[in-house]
């Protein structure tokens, strides 16, 4: 590992953790303290003895006994600290968690914990796999040994540079007494699992986005921030407010509407993708899959919101509507909904189509709304930007809303849909099948094939909906006559 004399300013790439981190240290230097800490061993590992060595039960019933809370959080609590690498495991060093049993484990060296704000750099990581493959004589792992082809195209430049840091350190570790030897190249193998962890490998150190303010820095607020403090108060106090009781029953209502949709709250079937590595449930719930679930057929019944943003549903909508000769509203839902998010350069020649085909006198396929947003909307067509529609579509989705919506959960067309929807099996995996999932896992389809295939599925449904001139039909069957 090469070792630094200045600290790079990382900013606020950790600071959010910093409390958490503490917090963990403070309680692994408790677990290590000689009276009252996790009682270590000496461990004959293959052919080397290791000092200091711990196991996963050892260190469960310590930290039950000192926190005095759930097997769960327990458990919870151990995997942090593999997870975070102030514990690292010494037989499956890629599993990161904290097994209840004899597993073996050590602890990490305070000089590769999280808070010494160590970059874990391409180049040092370059050295350490070089150094891997000179003692391990070509023989790295496969996920390794990719990292070691990408790298050493990436940094190619200074490749002699790398090697020679390798060669160097290789020599330097020889040097050491074979049990130091073989813990340090444990130390650096767990710090790089966890900075550079597998595929497939949940990392616990990824972080989001860089912080553009700094939450600790001392705020100077000038008067025209208080001027607008002072105002956004005052409009807060004359704003109507909902009695709490209120808020509450409606939030009661809707975690009961949906807490059986939620798949952190409810089991998912046949099996948790996030879980198992299967993607069966991606498979049943696909956007415009065949036959739906009966779960995804009754949120549908939850509200028109629902049921439009799910675009089997509203297939399956646009079936009862084309029953009852009235899928103009709809229609123009979709068109202006198009609008809305479709391309700047578009606008104009969309807005000139949804006018012509649903808002003019006599269109093909007229709405009826009131006189007062019929003018509002034409108005705005004369200069069409986004949101020009979106007082005709609000009218039109209250209107769908309150009539044919209820109409329909009653209709045949929704209860024939109930009684076709698949109810899936729960299917539990055991541990080998679960790493076999692990290794098939597929990436799936790009989300820019499955916008492609809706765009064609649009042009296609635009087709077969477009009303038919009579005119231009009759003259075609006369030319043929």
């Amino acid at each position: 590992m090469t070792i630094r004399t200045v600290r790079p300013n990382r900013v606020q790439h950790f600071r959010p953790r910093t409390h958490c981190f503490k917090k963990l240290e403070a309680m692994v230097v408790e677990m290590q303290d000689p009276n009252s800490g996790v009682k270590g061993s000496e461990q004959k590992l293959n052919v080397n003895t290791i000092p200091h060595v711990i196991t996963g039960e050892d260190v469960i019933a310590w930290i039950t006994t000192k926190m005095k809370t759930t097997p769960e959080e327990v458990q919870a609590f151990g995997t942090m600290l593999v997870a975070y690498g102030y514990i690292y495991p010494l037989q499956n060093h890629k599993k990161l968690v904290m097994c209840n049993d004899t597993s073996l484990y050590r602890f990490q060296t305070p000089y590769f914990w999280p808070t010494q704000n160590w970059v874990a750099e391409d180049s040092d990581y370059a050295i350490y796999l070089a150094k891997r493959n000179i003692r391990k004589k070509g023989m790295l792992e496969p996920y390794e040994q990719a990292h070691y082809n990408h790298l050493h195209d990436w940094l190619n430049h200074k490749w002699d540079f790398i090697v020679m840091q390798a060669t160097e350190q290789y020599r330097a570790g020889k040097e050491r007494k074979k049990p130091d030897r073989v813990v340090f190249d444990c130390q650096e193998r767990a710090y790089w699992i966890v900075n550079r962890p597998p595929p497939r490998t949940h990392s616990a150190m990824d972080t989001g986005p860089e912080r553009l303010i700094d939450p600790t820095a001392d705020e100077k607020i000038t008067f025209d921030a208080y001027r607008r403090m002072n105002l956004f108060y005052q409009q807060a106090i004359m704003r109507s407010k909902v009695k709490s009781s209120v808020s509450l029953g409606a939030l009661a209502k809707y975690v009961t509407t949906y807490k059986n949709h939620d798949p952190f709250l409810a089991p998912c079937l046949p099996s948790n993708p996030w879980q198992t590595d299967n993607d069966t449930y991606w498979t049943y719930n696909m956007r415009r899959v065949d036959v739906p679930t009966k779960m995804r057929v009754e949120r549908w019944s939850f509200s028109l919101f629902e049921l439009l943003s799910d675009l089997r549903g509203r297939d399956d909508f646009k079936v009862f509507l084309k029953k009852e000769f009235s899928g103009e509203n709809l229609a123009f839902w979709e068109a202006a909904e198009e609008l809305k998010w479709g391309t700047a350069s578009s606008m104009p020649s969309k807005a000139e189509t949804i006018f012509k085909t649903f808002l003019v006198p006599g269109a093909p396929r007229w709405i009826n709304i009131d006189g007062r947003t019929m003018g509002l909307t034409v108005k705005g067509l004369d200069h069409p930007h986004r949101y020009v529609l979106e007082a005709a579509q609000t009218h039109v989705f209250l209107l769908m809303k309150k009539d044919t919506f209820f109409r329909y959960l009653k209709s045949p067309v929704y209860k024939d849909s109930q009684k076709k929807a698949l109810n899936p099996e729960s299917h539990s995996f055991s541990p080998a099948q679960l790493e076999q999932n692990a290794q098939n896992r597929s990436p799936g389809i790009h989300p820019i094939i499955l916008w492609q295939q809706e765009e064609e599925e649009k042009a296609k449904a635009a087709v077969a909906s477009a009303p038919v001139d009579i005119k231009a039909m009759m003259s075609k069957i006369d030319r043929k006559k």
